[in-house]
């Protein structure tokens, strides 16, 4: 299984007229996803290379039923284009927009919750979700990942989550999903949701999660890994950023004791996570885990891993 989004998962992408839109909505397409629809206001009626542009959310879902949304419009209109989303019914937003302001974000966030907790929304500023061989929401290359499970990724990094991606695929390791909740000082699906869904996935047997110094989200998560029934690896950039200057993301900052990296990681670690210091040391422990438990599962010894 997947969590999230499958291979029955219809899409709209707004904004699929723009160079960004129709890039990544085409890339989506070819890989497999179902995109049936894109909306424009003001181009209603054209098409995309065979994909219908409508002038709103709520016409593109009541003409094709889409479940599903890939937000890609400038960021003074993102928090607007997923509140229409949500509005429209869709269940699945997806943001990739990076730069859209925290007010923007908060008041949208506060929005969703309180009149449409129906939708759930990743990101802002995140690369998406893919589940290998399934379905690509977002602007993973699809190339680097590889289906048939047993891995779930959660990461706040998208260029890490792309090198965890191609790690493991190169190992034979294949993927679940992949989840991209975005760097951004108030994401719309956070770490423990990730870990609640992969929990109660069949498929998934190991959880890599990827977190960055800034906010709470993983010592949140760490809660949660206490009761989960399967074995999570973590890995936590930014060991050596200076406190108070952001690293990259808008919401990877250390302010006082909070946000800090060595924090995050002592919390999961005494959650009973299995705490990498490189990424590369989080995917073989990932690979580790896995062969073990396939040799188990075999009644074989575990091969060990390089």
């Amino acid at each position: 299984m997947s969590i999230f989004a499958d291979e029955s998962t219809t899409v709209v992408v707004q904004g699929l007229t723009g160079a960004h839109g129709r890039f990544h909505g085409l890339r989506n397409r070819a890989y497999g996803t179902k995109v049936v629809a894109g909306v424009t206001p003001g181009k209603g009626g054209s098409d995309v290379e065979g994909i219908p542009v409508f002038d709103s959310v709520v016409e593109a879902v009541r003409s094709t039923g889409a479940v599903a949304s890939l937000v890609v419009v400038p960021p003074r209109s993102a928090a607007g284009a997923i509140l229409e989303a949500a509005a429209a019914g869709i269940s699945l937003i997806v943001c990739i927009t990076e730069g859209i302001p925290v007010h923007d974000q908060t008041l949208c966030s506060s929005v969703l919750r309180s009149q449409y907790p129906a939708s759930r929304l990743i990101g802002a500023n995140c690369p998406g979700i893919i589940s290998p061989g399934r379905t690509n929401i977002g602007i993973t290359a699809g190339e680097i990942a590889l289906g048939g499970g047993p891995v779930g990724i959660v990461s706040r990094s998208g260029t890490l989550t792309y090198q965890a991606l191609n790690d493991l695929s190169v190992r034979g390791v294949g993927q679940t999903t992949c989840v991209g909740i975005g760097g951004d000082p108030v994401p719309g699906t956070s770490f423990a949701d990730c870990l609640a869904a992969f929990d109660a996935d069949p498929e998934t047997e190991v959880v890599l999660m990827i977190g960055e110094i800034g906010g709470t989200g993983e010592e949140e998560a760490a809660e949660l890994v206490r009761r989960m029934s399967k074995p999570v690896v973590a890995y936590v950039a930014g060991v050596t950023a200076p406190p108070g200057r952001r690293m990259g993301h808008a919401g990877a900052i250390v302010s006082g004791s909070a946000g800090s990296a060595s924090g995050k990681m002592a919390a999961l670690s005494a959650a009973g996570a299995v705490v990498a210091d490189t990424p590369t040391e989080a995917v073989r422990e990932v690979e580790r885990i896995v062969r073990h438990k396939a040799a188990r599962s075999h009644g074989a010894e575990p091969v060990p891993v390089g």
